[in-house]
């Protein structure tokens, strides 16, 4: 359990998400991510040379990663200082701020700075040179459908996790749609009285359109409109499945910074000293092959072990759900009513950019945790190789 790392409140941001091939397709998202950064910590009146150490949570090779962390860092203003890359798929954004919070405690850095940033679109397909090959033909794989497609330690794609872990505990196509309908209208919510909610805490993206010209993302984009009717319509992608296209996410760009620093600086960069996050704890968990959804739950009950918490504590739950299975899952192993979490939306519904998709629900979970008087929220989600991780924080 931490007892010394601390998120200001308002110190973070998210972008908006936008479906593959959107509005984010064509820019490196390293660069993106950085320049966004910047313009965020300006708007706060942050100066970025405050920060001892930068997290880079990316899981999708862009051009120039090799020099990652510290060229993200010099991106955003902060040249004098180092950094990691953080890579675990979807968990990226909890192992990121995990790391972060590990050296908080530590008392090796007293600021640091979590920058998640991933574009699906526009993938790497990267070659190796295979000599020993039939002529010579290389080896090949592109970044994203390809690990999709297989888990190089099973050889099952991320689908068929799913399926499995809906046959062996018997969730049914009806419960699949009813439950997508419901993420689908908690979404809504965010989106009321002019996107209110999203509004405490999304900040908008400067798309470079030509050497001199840019335009502004200020809202999610490819969500799209679902109704009872509509998901009804749809055939399950695999014959003997419960999922359908509506009931799983969609590949998509953007990212999320996050500050973790001390109690002291976390009073100085908060929007409301008044209102103190604290994290307290992180659970890991790699659950039996092939069955990818049954993790978070594990990661969930760890973290909760950790923090010396039960579930029936926790005021706020955010699930990372790329397949609506996902929810199902957490719902039965902990004992939960499966309507009442992920309110304001999950990664079903507004996509799934990897690296700063959990950064994103840990954002919305100390939000919606604020709004309610403040409590204790727990974030959580899969990963890929059937793992899984999560956070615990405290806010009030």
């Amino acid at each position: 359990m931490f007892k010394n790392a601390f998120i200001p409140y308002g110190g973070y941001y998210s972008s908006p998400f936008c479906k593959w091939q959107g509005s984010f397709a064509n820019t490196n998202s390293i660069e993106l991510g950085a320049a966004t950064s910047k313009r965020w910590l300006a708007s706060r009146d942050i100066d970025p040379a405050l920060f001892d150490y930068l997290y880079l949570g990316v899981s999708v090779g862009q051009k120039a990663i090799f020099y990652g962390a510290p060229w993200a860092a010099s991106l955003i203003g902060a040249e004098g200082i180092p950094g990691q890359n953080v890579t675990q798929a979807c968990a990226t954004s909890t192992t990121a701020v995990f790391n972060a919070a590990s050296a908080v405690e530590t008392g090796s850095f007293e600021a640091t700075y979590c920058l998640l940033s991933d574009r699906t679109s526009n993938a790497p397909h990267t070659i190796w040179p295979n000599p020993m090959g039939p002529g010579g033909e290389v080896i090949a794989e592109n970044w994203n459908m390809d690990n999709i497609a297989a888990d190089p330690a099973t050889g099952k794609d991320m689908l068929t996790t799913a399926e499995n872990v809906a046959r062996e505990h018997g969730f049914t196509r009806e419960q699949a749609d009813e439950l997508t309908l419901r993420r689908y209208e908690q979404y809504a919510e965010a989106l009321a009285e002019d996107r209110a909610f999203q509004k405490r805490y999304m900040f908008s993206v400067a798309v470079p359109v030509s050497r001199k010209e840019t335009r502004l993302v200020e809202a999610d984009e490819g969500v799209t409109p679902t109704t009872a009717e509509g998901l009804a319509k749809l055939r399950t992608v695999q014959p003997d499945g419960i999922h359908t296209f509506g009931s799983q996410t969609h590949p998509a760009d953007g990212n999320a910074g996050i500050i973790v620093t001390t109690r002291e600086r976390a009073a100085e960069f908060s929007t409301d000293p008044g209102l103190v996050v604290q994290v307290l704890s992180y659970g890991h968990a790699r659950t039996k092959p092939a069955h990818m959804p049954m993790a978070p739950a594990s990661a969930a009950q760890r973290a909760l072990d950790q923090a010396g918490l039960s579930i029936g504590q926790i005021t706020t739950i955010k699930n990372h759900s790329p397949f609506i299975v996902n929810d199902l899952h957490l719902a039965k192993a902990m004992g939960l009513d499966a309507t009442q979490f992920n309110n304001y939306g999950t990664s079903l519904v507004f996509g799934h950019p990897q690296g700063p998709t959990l950064g994103r629900l840990l954002i919305e979970a100390i939000e919606e945790t604020a709004l309610k008087g403040g409590g204790y929220a727990l974030v959580t989600g899969c990963a890929a190789g059937d793992s899984a991780a999560a956070l615990v924080v405290k806010v009030g």
